[in-house]
């Protein structure tokens, strides 16, 4: 498990509530984790506080599971 993905469950579960469990990076954010897409930038915000990296706000389209936010602040 690397560090942006437990970063990211802890973001989930803390500010939305989410299972730990239900928190793959197979996880579909929209479907099974049901976070909307004004959540989606308040995660890649936190994760930039978290990591210190910049988040291109673009990319974000393209990013539909927690492994796709995982490889977007990995390779961002």
């Amino acid at each position: 498990m690397t560090d942006t993905f437990q970063h990211l469950k802890t973001v989930l579960a803390a500010e939305f509530e989410i299972e730990q469990a239900l928190i793959t990076e197979d996880a579909d954010l929209f479907e099974d984790l049901d976070i909307d897409s004004i959540d989606a930038i308040d995660i890649l915000a936190r994760l930039r506080e978290l990591t210190g990296k910049a988040l291109p706000a673009d990319e974000l389209k393209s990013v539909r599971t927690v492994g796709d936010v995982v490889a977007l602040v990995e390779n961002g």
